[in-house]
């Protein structure tokens, strides 16, 4: 359907992965039964209609094989859900996609070995399960009783009318009067962020509008840079970086700036950079915690081999904290990736770096650029 003690990494995440080695092969065999199932479908969206239900299904199972490799049934659910929203915006009866969930579970169970079958039929079946139940539409994340909650209406009005100028001059002047920058990423910046791509999900606004809230946002961020930038060093260092391939990467930035406002150094790397020179850059700069962030759940895979690759560095390894929303649905997945801990905000990620590394070590510290 066209839509649009540390803890090790276990074998099953690092090692190569059955579903996202067939995808190709299996996203058309379960196209090709969708297509055969319902004849309307190939009326309704012919021969061009086909090629883009097999990349739609290529992300399903993408999302199946992290749930898979992580026996985590609750990160499929939750991807079941989100394509629900997704699917109802574009008038995809739930009913449809349903059957499209038991075609791709019995295709991709009937093809892989015995142990991934059965998790391939757990995933998809609490999936299954859940859909009946879960909702058409994600209420608001900007709200008029909230902290900030008007603040945040009106910037998020300025971002959806293309008005760049307008946004920074709200955030600057509430920051002229008193609001502190901390107040502002959460209560500002994040709730407009995720309602940003609330209404992306639902088709209120396309991708080019989320990428331009996202980008007026970072370079508005920026202007709070003299006030983030101000807390005494305190010796320690930390690298934050997104793993390869993810977009999503203000988030972890928004990470590094508290990092910052408690007088840590911070390097933040960002999106695509990739897991060697990550692991390269923490021993170079002697990095005490490393933060790493995947907002997306077929990412997964990838923050357990950048720890892989972090921790087969000489010298001793930095502390590894990991966050997202895969890890916030799945309380034990940090363990499963090979972390140290889980941190589901900014503010938690800063106190619970501090709890893991103790005081700050001067020596260490003075090599650092």
């Amino acid at each position: 359907m066209p839509g649009t003690v540390r803890p090790v990494p276990t074998p099953l995440r690092i090692a190569s992965n059955p579903i996202v080695d067939r995808r190709e092969e299996l996203a058309r065999a379960i196209v090709a039964i969708q297509f055969e199932r319902w004849p309307a479908l190939y009326a309704r969206y012919g021969e061009g209609g086909r090629e883009r239900c097999v990349e739609d299904v290529g992300f399903h199972l993408l999302y199946l094989a992290e749930a898979v490799a992580s026996d985590s049934p609750a990160l499929f659910r939750e991807y079941v859900a989100w394509v629900k929203i997704l699917f109802a915006g574009i008038g995809i009866p739930d009913e449809e996609l349903g059957e499209s969930l038991e075609i791709l579970r019995d295709v991709v169970a009937g093809r892989v070995e015995h142990i991934t079958a059965a998790r391939v039929r757990a995933c998809v079946g609490e999936g299954l399960t859940a859909l009946p139940g879960l909702p058409r539409e994600v209420p608001p994340f900007v709200r008029s009783d909230a902290p900030l909650g008007a603040l945040a209406r009106s910037y998020l009005d300025a971002l959806l009318a293309g008005d760049r100028r307008r946004a920074a001059v709200l955030v600057m002047e509430a920051a002229a009067a008193g609001a502190r920058v901390p107040d502002l990423y959460l209560h500002v910046f994040q709730p407009a962020l995720r309602e940003i791509g609330r209404l992306w999900q639902t088709r209120v606004i396309t991708v080019a509008h989320e990428h331009f809230a996202t980008a007026a946002t970072q370079a508005i961020m920026g202007q709070l840079y003299p006030a983030i930038f101000a807390a005494e060093r305190r010796g320690l260092t930390m690298v934050a970086t997104c793993v390869s391939g993810e977009q999503h990467e203000i988030g972890i930035r928004m990470v590094a700036d508290f990092f910052e406002m408690a007088g840590w150094d911070s390097h933040y790397l960002g999106a695509n950079t990739p897991a060697d020179s990550v692991a390269r850059l923490v021993r170079e700069r002697g990095a005490h915690v490393l933060a790493v962030s995947a907002t997306i759940t077929a990412h997964v895979g990838r923050v357990a081999a950048l720890i892989a690759a972090v921790r087969a560095e000489p010298g001793e390894p930095p502390h590894v904290l990991v966050g997202g929303y895969p890890f916030n649905l799945v309380p034990d997945l940090w363990r499963t990736v090979g972390a140290d801990a889980f941190a589901p905000s900014a503010e938690e990620a800063v106190v619970i770096a501090e709890r893991l590394t103790g005081p700050a070590v001067p020596d260490r510290a003075a090599g650092v650029a």
